[in-house]
């Protein structure tokens, strides 16, 4: 007997990334020398002080159910931090606290969107974006943005593809997967835009503020302060205090929208983790953010390893991240060749096949984030890792055989 699906659940697929980390892992326990590049997750423990908090809320008994928008008190810690860093007056009430951002997001969408509502994704996008939108019976409009855009969306396009169902726009800075980072001008043209729909919201995913490579960029909510009441931030401590196993993210938004989500919250998860909740608040309350400055120094420190060994391989050209801890690789240049078996590789994710068979390299295929003939690089793992890695792919790309050329009589 077959269990009948539902039209919802046909209509998502297993995210692409947690696909590849599966087969990586897979192979890993075939006996395969594997070094997997896939995961968006940094490979650092989480520092021991936030532990140490979680163990003195334990001690303190905080292991009871939660109020469904979060604790008070990390409430309290996200707005003090968005004031510290950011100059912006939150109150806690303008504050959403869940399992990780992809249910703030997921629950974002499940509060706004009915069936044919559209939402605006710029490609390449993190790949659950989409997804996200069909499970909620919304409608992704993928937006392609090339190299020459910095793969980033402008004005002109934005606008063009503006229609009444339009709901949402998905804005992603720093980039997963590019590592592209919003200009304060580039952001202001964006504003003029939404300036002129006043239907439409906007989700700016901040997940990897923390993590850039040059100076801090311009924040949406001071580029455009009056959008303030169409905004909801996405935030969370997964990639800057290495705790992707915490499960705690939050949502920065209108008091009506944080109310909805908490309402949909309540009936799928009820609020999260108390000792999650302790520990992050611990984080971001702390004097000492040494930790956060120094994994910066290190993903800058693999950028540009990266930037530097990936247009020395032919056939492979980089945009340099500035931002997040990705590389976004453009192999437009192996389509055509030839596998040593005289099998052709005819997209990206024929690449991706060959840097896993030929060298144990995992990486993730350009199609996965909407824009094609590209492959994601984390570059969250050790320096030894990562160069290990990069003379690999050196390896497996010279392995490969010019295109037989046809004979014309």
């Amino acid at each position: 007997m077959s269990i009948s699906l539902s039209q919802r659940a046909r209509r998502v697929r297993l995210s692409p990334i947690a696909a590849a980390g599966q087969r990586a892992t897979a192979l890993a326990g075939q006996g395969r020398d594997i070094l997997a590049l896939t995961a968006g997750e940094p490979e650092f423990d989480t520092p021991d002080a936030i532990k140490e908090a979680a163990v003195a809320a334990l001690a303190r008994g905080e292991t009871k159910y939660t109020p469904t928008p979060g604790t008070v008190a990390l409430r309290r810690a996200i707005a003090a931090r968005y004031q510290r860093d950011h100059a912006l007056a939150i109150t806690p009430a303008e504050v959403f606290v869940a399992n990780g951002g992809k249910q703030v997001i997921f629950e974002a969408f499940a509060a706004t969107l009915d069936s044919g509502d559209e939402v605006l994704v710029p490609a390449p996008y993190w790949s659950s974006f989409p997804d996200i939108v069909r499970v909620n019976d919304g409608t992704p409009v993928v937006l392609p943005c090339d190299e020459r855009s910095g793969f980033k969306l402008d004005a002109a396009r934005f606008e063009a593809a503006m229609t009444p169902r339009t709901r949402w726009l998905v804005l992603n800075t720093p980039a997963n997967p590019t590592g592209a980072v919003y200009s304060a001008d580039e952001l202001a043209a964006l504003a003029d835009v939404l300036r002129r729909h006043p239907h439409v919201l906007v989700l700016v995913d901040e997940i990897y503020e923390q993590i850039r490579f040059g100076a801090a960029p311009p924040h949406w909510l001071h580029v455009a302060p009056d959008l303030r009441a169409r905004t909801l931030l996405v935030n969370g401590a997964s990639k800057t205090y290495a705790m992707t196993g915490w499960r705690i993210g939050w949502g920065i938004a209108p008091t009506e929208l944080v109310q909805a989500m908490t309402a949909i919250q309540s009936q799928v998860s009820s609020g999260a983790s108390a000792i999650g909740q302790a520990a992050v608040a611990a984080a971001l309350d702390a004097a000492d953010q040494t930790f956060v400055q120094k994994a910066r120094g290190a993903y800058a420190r693999r950028a540009a390893l990266v930037t530097e060994a990936i247009p020395s391989i032919p056939g492979l050209r980089l945009l340099p991240p500035q931002g997040a801890f990705f590389a976004y690789v453009n192999c437009g240049g192996l389509i055509g060749r030839l596998r040593p078996d005289g099998r052709p590789i005819e997209s990206d994710a024929d690449v991706v096949d060959w840097l896993l068979e030929a060298e144990g390299v995992a990486v993730v295929d350009g199609a996965a984030y909407g824009l094609s003939p590209y492959f994601r690089l984390s570059f969250a793992v050790a320096d030894t890792v990562l160069e290990d890695a990069l003379q690999r792919i050196a390896r497996a790309v010279a392995a490969l055989q010019p295109a037989r050329q046809e004979v014309v009589a």
